[in-house]
């Protein structure tokens, strides 16, 4: 979810107006793709990188975090919709990890809709924690394959992603879901987050229908 402090420079206001914009679009978006029938989503919030912002927008976006958890919460759960919150917990405070346990807490029987929020995450991160995971469980690394060193990450239990969207005309993967989205087709749009709506989720997803997914399989189309 990439633009909201460009989209709020372009205003003349500050990026954490951009930031509570797209908190806005979040929330469409989420409704939007469960009633187009889409049964999992991952939002990539808040990165490892991200800690070196300026402190006021770093503090700006806790804030978000705490006021969607709080003030949606309730909503998600009645409508069946499922939390899980990606990355590592190092570095939270202690408020903002009582909100992480309770939205996934409070919607763990869920299964209509399964809305991932990668926050406090990255990538080769994940991967690290896993392998030690990996180690600490006394698995044989030498012997893994990679359906069970998966069990070991964020989304385990969950499938790989099928589309990857990145908004804000940015073309490249920026640490998110390394592992997962090997085979993942990537769509990659100028809108900014704040002004991404469902038509542009659906113009994504159409594009992606007219992909030809191989997964390393020679392309025989052409074969007599």
């Amino acid at each position: 979810m990439d633009g909201n402090g460009r989209w709020a420079q372009a205003r003349r206001r500050p990026r954490s107006f951009g930031h509570r914009a797209g908190v806005e679009t979040v929330r469409r978006i989420v409704e939007d793709a469960s009633e187009i029938g889409i049964k999992h989503l991952t939002l990539y919030s808040f990165s490892t990188e991200n800690w070196t912002r300026p402190k006021a927008e770093i503090a700006a976006l806790m804030a978000l975090m705490r006021e969607y958890i709080e003030a949606d919460l309730k909503r998600l759960a009645d409508e069946g919709v499922r939390i899980r919150i990606l990355g590592t917990r190092q570095g939270l405070k202690a408020d903002v990890l009582r909100l992480i346990d309770m939205a996934e807490s409070q919607t763990a029987t869920n299964s209509d809709f399964n809305l991932n929020i990668a926050f406090n995450y990255g990538g080769r991160d994940e991967l690290l924690r896993a392998a030690a995971k990996a180690v600490a469980s006394g698995a044989d690394m030498s012997t893994m394959d990679e359906a069970g060193f998966g069990a070991f990450f964020d989304t385990a239990g969950q499938p790989d992603p099928d589309l990857v969207i990145r908004t804000s005309g940015e073309r490249r993967i920026s640490n998110f879901l390394l592992w997962q989205a090997a085979y993942a087709e990537f769509v990659f749009t100028d809108v900014l987050w704040p002004d991404f709506q469902r038509s542009d989720l659906i113009d994504a997803l159409t594009e992606y229908t007219h992909r030809e997914r191989r997964f390393g399989a020679a392309d025989t189309s052409e074969v007599a």
